[in-house]
């Protein structure tokens, strides 16, 4: 059987909070770490019926950037909604509502 792996390194300020998250992967073509601002990680949890999340971002990650992120993730979700399930009712809610934070986060930037 092939197996991957995914890895994260946080690197930590004297008070907890993320200063620098690096990413590697074993199927990665470039064999350095990457560096990233922010990650998001849900697992299923089969024997309690629920969601583990892991959000973490780094302190210097600008708040217009990370509301872009969630936007993206909640698109990236829909495609997974699409790909696991075929239901196109959930992908088309959530692609709505996709468009709905976009043109919020449009208006902010505006004022």
């Amino acid at each position: 059987m092939r197996k991957t792996t995914i890895n994260f390194t946080v690197e930590l300020d004297k008070n907890n909070i993320p200063d620098k998250i690096l990413w590697d992967a074993s199927d990665k073509p470039d064999a350095a770490p990457s560096e990233t601002k922010s990650i998001s990680i849900s697992l299923w949890d089969e024997a309690q019926k629920n969601t583990l999340r892991i959000d973490l971002w780094t302190k210097d990650m600008p708040v217009d950037e990370m509301k872009r992120f969630y936007i993206d993730c909640l698109g990236g979700l829909a495609q997974s909604i699409l790909s696991a399930t075929g239901d196109e009712y959930m992908v088309q809610e959530t692609n709505a509502l996709c468009d709905r934070l976009v043109k919020h986060i449009s208006s902010e930037k505006g004022k």
